[in-house]
């Protein structure tokens, strides 16, 4: 333990705050519900009955107004937990995964030689902002402008430009009291390797400042602005300051953006520009990597800002690869509450494409069409090759399995490890339904799309059942997901009652769930199996028995949209074939004893289009009576 007696660096501990956020430390002690900006909970200084206890993660401070204490993290861990100064500092630097400095003179200088270097980076921002302002930054501002950025836009970001000299910022910096040592050590100028005079780093450029944890400078982005520049970006190296592996661009305010909240997270795009049409366009929670995959030290960041962060990747080739290259980077990271979320834009686009294409709506339907990390990670070992032989099929589950045994969360390993195998047994069995259906004369399979889509297509090709003609099953996809997770039927209960199924005892299985549903009876396969047979519907409570297990999905999440997407196509499909083809709209799996409820108003439709085929049957009746 570093002894009390001697000082720890400002420095280190303005980081060490900025790094841990209030309400997850305060929250271990003290049960906190959000509130607005702020989280609030009940003091752990006094018993008092309502809340007045305050923690604004913003601000970095807590206050408690029935005992009159406030301060900041270090000042709450002293107090709830009898600490010193040191001993609290020396705790939460270790949950910050920070090594606590030497307490010594020499420390100190060190830390005092770093504010030094950001006060270099400082004052070279106020200089880059100057030149984009003045007769020099003229093409900056047309490049900006062009991107649709205005001057409001560029004081926001802070964004400048570096003249096209070999020396006007360094003689700027030394004209404001910096020595040419803490120019070069701060990545502003380099060392001639002629023997000559350091010369600018940044020359003719689009300046983008990168600041720290806390907001302070360190580093620095340029873009050129001559198309055959090389390179287009170019990035501080590292310096005492700045390590571009540690760092994201633009996180103390994406972070400020997000809030507290209890949920979400970060919006990673994939360069400097991206997060900037981003946060103008109204995502303010976007942040940058610095030109390289995504490191273990910037996941730590992204999480501890919030559990759930959306990457957002180029719709092309590199950017499948950067998200592949993430999930592997995370896997063995995930925990419970912890993953990552994944949007691919459409038709090659980056982030600031599609907004100005198409506007920032357009954007917020890419966010909300995002699938998880384990769907992405079934797609990419699914699509790595052919899955037309045992081999190939067995190479495919060894790859899944291989990449759920890096997550280190045992929990999360199984949960991973059940929900690729669910996926695989689904597309192994579509796949089988197909070489049937070509087998039969159903047409080429290869020229079929979406054979990997199983839950969203609702398209199972052909299936040879025993005692009956082969029929084609559409929509039983859609029905037995409504089986395996009724809450589904909240929101597309009427979508269900509408659809037109083609074979009937996919729509006996239909009725069978809605009739469940709105005699309040808990749906499951077996009960419905159970219900079906005693109807005399023998094929259908085969269909549903024989059918792989379907995973739960969230009602909330991206499937669930998907399935409701797919169910509607049988609301318009079926429409003409209502009229010459057998629906299957009969009381053969009805409950009699059923009740009226909110859910026989739900599919209404249902039970009129069963009257109609009742009067249907009565008149064709009488007239083969006559």
């Amino acid at each position: 333990m570093a002894p009390p007696s001697i000082r720890i660096p400002d420095g280190f501990v303005e980081e060490l705050k900025a790094r841990i956020r209030p309400s997850d430390v305060i929250g271990r002690k003290v049960k906190l519900t959000k509130k607005g900006k702020e989280w609030v909970g009940l003091s752990p200084f006094t018993n008092e009955k309502s809340p007045s206890f305050y923690v604004n993660d913003q601000k970095r401070i807590f206050k408690d107004f029935s005992s009159g204490l406030g301060g900041d993290v270090i000042s709450f861990i002293m107090e709830t937990e009898r600490l010193s100064f040191m001993e609290a500092v020396e705790k939460l630097a270790e949950e910050a995964g920070m090594e606590l400095p030497k307490a010594s003179p020499q420390a100190a200088e060190e830390y005092d030689h770093r504010k030094r270097l950001q006060a270099v980076c400082e004052a070279a921002t106020a200089y880059f902002e100057d030149r984009l302002n003045s007769s020099e930054g003229m093409a900056a501002r047309t490049y900006l402008e062009g991107r649709g950025l205005r001057p409001a836009a560029w004081k926001r970001h802070r964004l400048g430009y570096s003249p096209d000299d070999w020396r006007k910022t360094i003689d700027h910096l030394k004209s404001q009291g910096f020595s040419t040592k803490e120019i070069l050590e701060a990545g502003l100028a380099k060392e001639s390797d002629r023997g000559g005079e350091p010369y600018d780093a940044f020359r003719g450029r689009l300046m983008f400042p990168i600041a720290d944890v806390r907001g302070g400078i360190i580093a620095f982005g340029g873009r050129a602005l001559q198309p055959d520049a090389k390179p287009k970006y170019l990035n501080s190296g590292d310096t005492p300051l700045f390590h571009k592996s540690r760092v994201l661009y633009r996180y103390k305010v994406a972070r400020e953006a997000l809030g507290g909240g209890d949920g979400g997270g970060l919006l990673v795009c994939e360069g400097y520009m991206d997060a900037i049409a981003l946060a103008e366009a109204g995502f303010g929670t976007s942040v940058a990597p610095l030109g390289t995959a995504l490191t273990e030290d910037q996941l730590s960041m992204i999480w501890r800002a919030g559990p759930e962060p959306v990457l957002c990747f180029d719709g092309d080739r590199a950017g499948l690869g950067a998200a592949y290259r993430a999930i592997d980077r995370a896997l063995p990271h995930v925990e419970p509450g912890r993953s990552l979320f994944f949007v691919l834009l459409p038709d090659g686009m980056d982030p600031d494409d599609l907004i100005r294409a198409r506007g920032p709506g357009a954007m917020s339907d890419a966010l909300e069409e995002r699938i998880s990390m384990s769907e992405l990670l079934w797609l990419r070992e699914r699509d790595a090759e052919p899955l037309d032989t045992p081999e190939r099929q067995a190479g495919l589950e060894a790859r899944l399995m291989a990449a759920a045994a890096q997550i280190q969360h045992p929990g999360v390993r199984a949960a991973y490890e059940r929900d690729l195998k669910s996926r695989m047994r689904d597309h192994f069995w579509q796949l089988r339904q197909a070489s049937r259906g070509r087998s039969k004369g159903s047409g080429d399979y290869r020229k079929r799309p979406g054979t990997g889509q199983f839950p969203a297509s609702g398209d199972q090709g052909q299936v040879e059942l025993k005692g009956g003609a082969p029929a084609k099953l559409r929509g039983l996809g859609q029905v037995v997901r409504a089986v395996d997770t009724p809450e589904l039927l909240d929101l597309g209960a009427e979508t269900l009652a509408a659809a037109v199924f083609a074979d009937p005892d996919v729509s006996r299985m239909r009725d069978a769930v809605l009739d469940f549903a709105d005699a309040g009876k808990p749906i499951d396969r077996e009960a419905l199996s159970a219900h079906l047979a005693e109807a005399g519907n023998m094929r259908a409570a085969s269909l549903l028995n024989e059918y792989p297990q379907t995973p739960p999905i969230a009602v909330d999440g991206p499937e669930a949209r998907e399935w409701l997407i797919a169910l509607e196509q049988y609301m318009v499909a079926g429409r003409s074939a209502e009229q010459d083809t057998d629906t299957g709209m009969d009381d053969a799996g009805a409950d009699a004893t059923s009740s009226p409820s909110a859910w026989r108003r739900k599919h209404q439709l249902v039970a009129e289009r069963r009257a109609l085929r009742a009067r249907m049957n009565e008149a064709a009746g009488k007239v083969g009576e006559s």
